[in-house]
């Protein structure tokens, strides 16, 4: 086992660093999406489908990706990930402005489609990863896993300021085009260099085998689902179109300055989000606690988030419109609720992979992040349709209700002894 263990550390470190260049696409591509389509007059619902086919392929690829990487091995799916990317951003480069806008519309949303499978493969290979390569003992898997987790946020939310940048200083399609060509050297040299240490695969693996029968495994999920869904519902469109109309004024310099200012809220958020998720097993003191008290915390962390868009919805009511106090808090009360969003997220990606075992695990993660994205199609679909129905403060309230019903699930979650017949 000590022989093995730096090979196994060199493909972490491969499999995250292949992570890491996907993760800074996504999250430039997402921005330059929701950005370069909303100055060409979409509305919150039609921007919301651009993103429903991403996280509806999410909820497919989640639950077939954990059987394929059990049947043929985490690299094949993780190079799958990444070079479908390549083909997605090159797809997305050919997208004529001359078309009708319902044609333009199918189009992005069937080609994020393919993107959403694409960070799905390469999500769930990079997360199985951990479970077989971590050292065990003294929370190394939780410290792994919040590692790899924060990092790539982190990573995701430099992506959005990258993509705010791009739109603004190169357009839409040289944007896209460089990032295919940057995305598609780094899988060469990740394939060529990739460490051993990664199982293959079994042949012989049932997909029916997927669906769990733990039910922590299936109340996670279920609590899983809404803790997204609670983050999207305002993140995905609500957010970004608030402060585009708080900031721009519609003219060209106007829209290069809401861009910049957008995107770097965005990506601030995200990297402190993924900064926190870093350091969730210090804060939980998660090397020295047993599994039972972290079960628990699991369901004290996302109470204690609750109240938080409640308050923020409330008080963007009660002002009536845009003012300069009322962006300050809610710029304030959103980072705040990035930092317990992130121990709860961070906590979920933990259990998950606590709760499983080496034989099930990437069917358990890939059952689990189809739930995730689940929650993310419920969050962008609920983005669009409720800041078209109430704005903002609609978008926020909505967050409430779906972290009550994530409280719900976390509640049933039991710790192994508690699991155990008398």
């Amino acid at each position: 086992m000590t022989a093995q263990r730096p090979e196994g550390l060199s493909a972490y470190v491969a499999v995250t660093a292949a992570y890491w260049a996907f993760m800074l696409s996504d999250g430039a591509l997402r921005m330059l999406v929701l950005l370069h389509f909303h100055t060409l007059g979409f509305s919150p619902v039609q921007l919301a489908y651009l993103f429903l086919l991403y996280e509806l392929a999410g909820i497919v690829t989640n639950l077939s990706a954990g059987w394929i990487a059990a049947r043929f091995g985490l690299t094949r799916t993780l190079y799958a990930g990444l070079g479908l990317q390549v083909l997605a951003l090159l797809a997305l480069a050919r997208l004529d402005p001359s078309w009708a806008l319902w044609s333009s519309v199918a189009y992005v949303m069937a080609v994020q489609g393919a993107s959403g499978v694409a960070k799905d493969l390469a999500k769930m290979s990079s997360k199985s990863a951990v479970k077989l390569l971590a050292p065990t003992g003294e929370g190394g898997l939780f410290r792994w896993v919040a590692v790899l987790t924060g990092s790539k946020n982190a990573v995701k939310g430099a992506g959005f300021l990258l993509g705010a940048a791009l739109l603004g200083l190169w357009g839409f399609t040289a944007s896209v085009l460089g990032m295919a060509l940057i995305l598609g050297a780094i899988l060469s040299g990740v394939a060529l260099f990739m460490p051993g240490g990664l199982p293959g695969g079994k042949k012989g693996t049932k997909f029916s085998e997927v669906f769990s029968k733990d039910a922590n495994v299936n109340w996670l999920s279920f609590a899983r689902v809404f803790l997204f869904g609670a983050r999207d519902v305002w993140f995905v469109v609500g957010i970004p179109i608030y402060f585009y109309a708080v900031l721009s004024d519609g003219s060209e310099a106007g829209n290069r300055a809401a861009f910049f200012t957008i995107g770097t809220f965005m990506a601030v958020w995200t990297i402190l989000y993924g900064a926190v998720q870093a350091y969730a097993p210090k804060l939980l003191r998660a090397g020295t606690r047993p599994e039972g008290e972290l079960v628990q915390a699991a369901r004290g962390w996302v109470g204690a988030l609750i109240a938080l868009p409640a308050l923020l919805a409330a008080l963007v009511a009660m002002a009536g419109e845009p003012q300069l106090w009322l962006t300050v808090t809610l710029i304030a009360g959103l980072l705040v609720f990035g930092a317990v969003f992130a121990v709860n997220s961070s906590l979920h990606s933990y259990l998950i992979l606590a709760f499983t075992s080496g034989e099930r695990v990437t069917m358990d993660v890939g059952f689990y992040y189809m739930a995730n994205a689940a929650g993310r199609l419920l969050g962008t679909l609920l983005s669009g349709l409720s800041y078209q129905l109430g704005g903002l403060p609609a978008c926020l309230g909505t967050a409430a209700v779906l972290l009550a019903l994530s409280w719900l699930g976390a509640g049933r979650l039991t710790s192994p002894a508690e699991a155990q017949p008398a």
